[in-house]
């Protein structure tokens, strides 16, 4: 289990409030639908106080990629590959969580502008 890590690439042309964003989604939504929550090695980090202090031990690094296209490619990869992923789109910025995932529905997948793409896998595949 030592062996895994987190890492998400973001689009380096959205601005940084709206990346950030896409990012604690993503996060949220990977770990949320995770058939591997068990090696994601989420523990409690407590203060001398007993205070929480929640995180994973994994290395969670993030990256920047030039354009939603090498986002798109990563995706694709990681899907070959079997890696645990959340991506995260315009679409899915618009109105209500109803009206994203109406957006979301009625684009193609070639339409859709990525923000970003978290994983979460083996270090050496990730790595790839």
């Amino acid at each position: 289990m030592a062996n895994r890590k987190f890492t998400a690439v973001l689009n380096k042309k959205i601005e940084s409030g709206k990346v950030m964003n896409a990012l604690a989604h993503m996060t949220a939504g990977l770990v949320g639908n995770s058939q591997k929550i068990d090696e994601m090695g989420v523990i409690d980090y407590a203060d001398k106080d007993g205070g929480p202090h929640i995180a994973s031990k994994h290395p969670f690094i993030i990256l920047k990629a030039d354009n939603s296209n090498k986002i798109r490619t990563l995706r694709e990869a990681a899907r070959e590959k079997g890696v645990e992923f959340a991506s995260f789109t315009q679409a899915m910025t618009v109105g209500t969580w109803e009206e994203q995932m109406a957006a979301s529905t009625a684009t193609t997948e070639s339409d859709l502008e990525y923000y970003g793409i978290c994983l979460f896998g083996e270090k050496s595949v990730v790595e790839e």
